[in-house]
């Protein structure tokens, strides 16, 4: 697989792609991450990667494979978004704190005309956290560039999951293995 471009600035996104042994290039540009209303989380979350796709376009050549991605985590119906400060994800994380929620992947795999777009769901429960856990957490990892205010790789992830029923790769950013599926399928 050649000519992949990957934008996002997502390091886990990066440390995934390399994992599967990609080949690519990171390009990026700025995008707002709003969405008309009335979506579904799914549908926000395609939308907010088409965003992203679409604003990297211009910068490349015809052939080139645009892979761009969003996760969104959802909680009892309501949208978790990255927190601004330690505040928003201490409340965030006690929020999350022995609950299930919903970690939503958008994907939109472009090549000149065409395009794939598909959004991942996996289901993840925390076991209870105490306020302790999660200001240790917050103070130590600063998971202010992360939906849900959580990687499930890192120290949290490791102490304070119960449950993953999905793609655990999804969780961290990218549905991976669906994103090889797909790209061999435009690079065939």
């Amino acid at each position: 697989m050649n000519n992949i471009i990957l934008a996002s600035r997502s390091p886990r996104r990066k440390q995934l792609l390399e994992w599967a042994e990609i080949p690519f290039e990171v390009i990026v540009k700025d995008t707002d991450e709003n969405y008309p209303p009335g979506l579904t989380s799914e549908e926000i979350a395609i939308h907010i990667a088409g965003k992203k796709a679409t604003a990297v376009e211009k910068e490349i050549s015809m052939g080139q494979i645009i892979v761009a991605a969003d996760t969104i985590v959802v909680l009892n119906d309501h949208i978790i978004g990255k927190p601004v400060h330690r505040e928003e994800a201490i409340s965030i994380l006690i929020a999350l704190s022995g609950e299930k929620h919903l970690v939503i992947t958008g994907v939109v795999i472009r090549k000149n005309e065409m395009e794939i777009a598909f959004a991942d769901t996996t289901e993840v429960e925390f076991h209870k956290l105490t306020l302790e856990q999660i200001e240790y957490y917050v103070d130590k990892y600063k998971p202010y560039d992360k939906a849900g205010a959580y990687a499930i790789q890192e120290w949290i992830g490791v102490v304070g999951i119960k449950s993953v029923n999905g793609d655990f790769y999804n969780v961290m950013g990218l549905p991976v293995s669906r994103v090889v599926r797909e790209l061999r399928k435009l690079n065939g």
